[in-house]
């Protein structure tokens, strides 16, 4: 008989479904104009700093850019190792089949092997993880992990449940076998990014794990209501919240930059545009738009078209930040 994890698909879940495929789908309707490479690399630097934030990493996202560009920082062994695994993970992100248990342990491999001698196999004694009151799950026996992950790679393989559902479903019953003596965290979120990367391709540019990161307290809160339920359904719910979330900060963030990008913008303005940004980095689309004697509209759309080409990124805020130009 085969292995079926436990959860109830509930009107919140229902709901909350209905939500991220409407958000996925205006985000897919802006892509690729406004889901730049830039806007990818940078989403990329979020997904890998929630992560590494979530197990107490503290370099940040400003030394995480820096190891990514190949620079050198302060920090301790342990945590640049940690950057150095997940940017290599992430980076292998599309090479990895979601239904594969050898690639799960590639993948793990990867992500610690400057830190364990025993990066990509499982544990070989018994452990159990601690929260604030002491230890809040005892894992598994080692004795069984192997078969209870084969048995949850099995159920993935042939589940035809919603990938949403799914991959929330996975990511729970995956921290509760606990395969690994470190890492079981970043992987599992790494994993559920995986599964919902196959589903829609757009969640490349969508940084979940910074959500998490932001609500902490509250995934450790539904990894345990889980527990103690006996099934995943609080953690599922917490997971496709956090999803609409990040959906809802990418929609954000674009709302003020039209979804239709005219594809024959007049060279001329935007080396201007460049040229006056060049000279003042902290330039407004106003006085942009006066200097080129166009709309702020038409101004928004040239900006759009720089980022696209990869030319052009916005550090900061509109109100306090400034134009890099690349």
């Amino acid at each position: 008989m085969n292995y079926k994890p436990p959860f109830t698909i509930t009107p919140q879940i229902l709901d909350l479904i209905s939500r991220i495929s409407e958000a996925v789908g205006k985000l897919e309707v802006l892509a690729p104009s406004s889901i730049t490479p830039t806007l990818r690399k940078a989403n990329k630097i979020k997904t890998i700093t929630g992560t590494l934030e979530i197990e107490g990493n503290t370099l940040g996202i400003e030394k995480i850019t820096a190891i990514l560009e190949g620079k050198r920082v302060m920090g301790s062994m342990r945590e640049i190792a940690e950057v150095n695994g997940a940017i290599k993970v992430y980076d292998n992100l599309a090479t990895f089949d979601y239904k594969n248990l050898d690639d799960l342990l590639r993948a793990h491999k990867m992500l610690m092997e400057e830190i364990l001698n025993n990066a990509g196999t499982c544990r070989n004694s018994n452990v159990g993880v601690g929260g604030e009151e002491g230890v809040v799950h005892v894992a598994p026996p080692h004795g069984q992990v192997p078969h209870l992950m084969q048995q949850l790679f099995n159920w993935l393989s042939v589940s035809d449940i919603h990938p949403l559902i799914k991959s929330s479903v996975f990511h729970y019953e995956f921290e509760f076998i606990h395969p690994f003596v470190d890492g079981n965290g970043r992987i599992g979120r790494l994993w559920q990014s995986l599964i919902l990367y196959e589903w829609k391709s757009i969640f490349s540019a969508i940084p979940i794990e910074s959500v998490i990161k932001e609500t902490q307290q509250k995934y450790y809160d539904a990894l345990q209501r889980a527990g103690e339920m006996g099934e995943s359904t609080p953690f599922v719910e917490f997971m496709l919240d956090a999803i609409l979330k990040a959906c809802e900060n990418e929609l954000s963030n674009e709302k003020n930059v039209p979804i239709k990008v005219p594809k024959n913008v007049p060279i001329e303005r935007l080396d201007k545009i460049l040229a006056l940004m060049a000279q003042n980095s902290s330039i407004t689309i106003d006085q942009l738009a006066q200097l080129c004697a166009v709309s702020d509209k038409t101004i928004k759309r040239d900006i759009a078209k720089l980022k696209e080409q990869g030319r052009l990124q916005r550090e900061g805020s509109l109100k306090s930040g400034f134009w890099k130009i690349i």
